[in-house]
């Protein structure tokens, strides 16, 4: 769980009364005694630890009346003090709420992340996968075990409770561009799925769903998507069966990560901004190596192998195969412009 300012409040005490009691004893020798600073502090610090040393002048009466008062009050606050912060050094409170404060910091700077509730076995499939494409994520996870994982791993994280709004919000939910919900059941995965929703209402929400009668609540509380990874696997397993070579064909370009060439989406945003091209004139732009699949249109409808004079919209996606260079290439050549 992080530290949070309330539980440090002990400690800010302790050393905010030892500063009243080296204030009122430099004080108080500096205005009875006439000593300089020095001295005063010297004759403070010697007095409140009861270390034993001998005065740096000889006192009056007045000063030895005051040290005596000094020596009896503070006495118990200094031991009081230093018992209270030596505690929350030992224990690493201090070092914990330091490090917290660190890592908030950098969450509070994120926009367009990805936030990542639950380490498990989908959870850190899917966090190695955003890291290999360099998409910005946080983690949120409060077992125990899975927490020094991800410090191992040098991750953006908060321990916390998932379903809190307020964790959300110190996420950056309300910056994040995608949320996924990765818990061991249903129920948390249905509850976080429903709080993000309410508190971001553009944010794509991916859940994992273990009980096939699940993915209709979970789309019903704001899911975007809903993921059982189960079943994908079973389909998976038999269709390697099945059709082999398709498989292992569209598993070389969606998980091999040293591939010469990759399947990838293209954004129409700029091309399509004041006209509605066809695929036959955005042909002109593309590299030969480069090949145009499919297309998806606004509404969600997908129509594979696009002939030469479909027409091309703002909001559509491309997706195209071919190395990432000339991907690169082809986007910058059609954002911004018309043809």
């Amino acid at each position: 769980m992080p530290i949070k300012l309330e539980e440090l409040k002990p400690a800010y005490y302790s050393i905010f009364l030892f500063i009243i009691i080296l204030f009122i004893g430099i004080l108080g020798f500096s205005l009875i005694e006439g000593y300089p600073f020095v001295d005063a502090f010297f004759m403070t610090i010697i007095t409140v630890t009861t270390v034993g040393f001998g005065e740096v002048h000889p006192l009056s009466s007045a000063g030895k009346i005051f040290t005596s008062f000094l020596i009896i009050f503070s006495f118990g606050f200094f031991a009081f003090s230093a018992t209270t912060i030596t505690r929350y050094i030992v224990s690493g409170v201090f070092r914990n709420y330091f490090k917290y404060s660190k890592v908030k910091k950098e969450i509070d700077h994120l926009t367009n992340h990805v936030i990542v509730v639950g380490y498990g076995r989908n959870g850190s499939q899917a966090i190695e996968e955003l890291k290999y494409h360099e998409i910005p994520l946080v983690v949120i996870e409060n077992r125990e075990n899975k927490v020094k994982e991800i410090q191992q791993k040098g991750l953006l994280y908060i321990d916390d409770d998932p379903s809190s709004d307020e964790v959300l919000i110190n996420a950056g939910i309300l910056r994040a561009k995608a949320l996924i919900s990765v818990l061991p059941t249903d129920e948390e995965n249905l509850f976080v799925v429903l709080t993000s929703r309410a508190l971001n209402t553009d944010i794509t929400i991916i859940s994992r769903a273990i009980n096939l009668n699940t993915i209709k609540k979970l789309k019903i509380a704001g899911a975007s998507h809903v993921i059982m990874p189960d079943k994908i696997s079973g389909q998976h397993m038999a269709n390697m069966i099945a059709q082999p070579n398709v498989i292992e064909f569209m598993d070389y370009l969606m998980l091999e990560k040293d591939t010469e060439f990759i399947l990838d989406e293209i954004s129409c945003v700029g091309i399509a901004e004041n006209t509605s091209p066809n695929i036959q004139q955005i042909n002109s732009l593309c590299n030969e190596n480069l090949n145009i699949l499919g297309l998806k249109r606004q509404d969600g409808n997908y129509i594979v192998n696009p002939g030469p004079d479909t027409k091309l919209y703002n909001e559509d996606k491309l997706f195209v195969l071919g190395k990432p260079s000339e991907i690169e290439q082809f986007q910058k050549a059609i954002s911004g412009k018309t043809v």
